[in-house]
């Protein structure tokens, strides 16, 4: 951490709110000791990250953030960043306040390299690339409204701008499990789109476990890697959203993220999530590389840490993901022939489990909306609905 710098704990409480309004509430906030950032990464230690880095750190790999603006000048990101897309291309600019505050986060749970001999977050990749896509405002962002209905196909166009532009895996710390979601056929196929050219893509499963449980796309689609959250104990959090689509959980508790204000915050929520998981993907592409996305999907339930007794469930998929495990693991797998892969499923309406979705209302465009967590201030973990 650069001199000077002071390390926040912030703890969010969640609101009941209407679609585009901010779950943030500010409390009390505890100074940190700046050399007590990395051993508060409590989650590199519970995905066996040291294990993995024997044989990867990711290097080669191309991770697409779909996500508000992300600081590729953050000490902890620098020369990480490639150049990306922005499908919005109003609101807030580079270097303002409300420009970077989620998609940095991300990024930094994702490739972090940290700086110093020891300071800064570490990602799970931390030589992967960050190939960032601005896709929504940040909640604090005037604009935001307006984005809401004048670029409401920016996460269907980011895919395939991501899926043809290196994206080797694609990160999604965004969804919409308002009362008026249900799929959305543009972005459907951007996902089909992107698994067809053998990219993975993670998303967050939602936030909605103390309200209804409500489905969430993009998580929901077909072939995508959906993240649930869990604490420190590996028990699910009580805010993740417990729904048929789980594929495997990760760290959502008290995660330390990056803030472009250079200091460090404790946020929660399934984006933080489903960016450890795109971390443990982009692991597994850079040891096995000829892997598709159903055979990488299928090797982080397979290894999965914690499986439920009855193999998977709603809170939790298969269990934690273990990217060490993954990755050991792919060295046996088959590449596969042919096509990479074919997604016929449709589970739009009653999952295989019986859960109803609940989206009656009209479509409402999204916007930066958070599956994640906020954070206090920095309104850090966003979703394209803010639960």
């Amino acid at each position: 951490m650069t001199p000077g710098t002071r390390a926040a704990r912030r703890t969010p409480r969640v609101l009941a709110v209407a679609l585009t309004a901010t779950a943030v509430a500010a409390l009390t906030v505890t100074p940190a000791r700046a050399d007590g950032i990395r051993t508060q990464e409590w989650a590199l230690d519970a995905l066996h990250v040291d294990e993995a880095w024997g044989t990867t750190k990711g290097d080669g790999i191309t991770v697409a953030v779909l996500d508000t603006g992300v600081d590729a000048t953050h000490p902890d990101l620098e020369g990480q960043v490639l150049p990306g897309k922005d499908l919005i291309g109003f609101g807030a600019e580079r270097g303002d306040k409300t420009w970077a505050d989620h998609g940095t986060a991300m990024s930094g749970i994702i490739a972090g390299h940290g700086h110093g001999h020891s300071d800064g977050v570490l990602g799970i990749a931390p030589e992967a690339k960050i190939l960032p896509v601005r896709v929504i405002l940040e909640d604090a962002d005037p604009e935001r409204k307006r984005a809401r209905t004048e670029r409401a196909n920016a996460l269907a166009d980011g895919i395939r701008w991501a899926a043809d532009h290196g994206a080797d895996v694609i990160n999604l710390s965004l969804g919409d499990d308002s009362d008026s979601a249900h799929p959305e056929p543009r972005e459907d196929a951007a996902v089909q789109y992107a698994l067809s050219k053998g990219v993975p893509v993670v998303a967050s499963a939602g936030n909605g476990g103390q309200h209804g449980d409500h489905v969430s796309y993009p998580a929901a689609y077909p072939g995508v890697i959906a993240v649930t959250a869990v604490d420190r104990y590996g028990t699910r959090a009580r805010f993740s959203t417990r729904r048929w689509y789980a594929t495997v959980s990760a760290p959502g508790v008290d995660v330390v993220i990056a803030n472009p204000d250079r200091k460090y915050y404790e946020g929660w929520g399934t984006s933080a999530a489903a960016a450890y998981v795109s971390g443990a993907v982009a692991l597994v592409r850079a040891a096995h590389p000829d892997l598709n996305p159903a055979q990488i999907k299928q090797l982080l339930t397979e290894t999965a840490q914690d499986s439920p007794a009855t193999g998977r469930n709603d809170d939790l998929g298969a269990g934690l993901v273990d990217p060490a495990a993954a990755v050991k693991k792919g060295a046996v797998a088959e590449p596969a022939a042919g096509d990479r892969a074919t997604y016929t499923k449709r589970y739009f309406g009653p999952g295989p489990e019986g859960h109803a979705s609940t989206g009656t209302g009209s479509w409402l465009p999204w916007t930066a909306t958070a599956a994640g967590a906020a954070l206090v201030a920095a309104a850090v973990i966003l979703w394209r609905r803010r639960a």
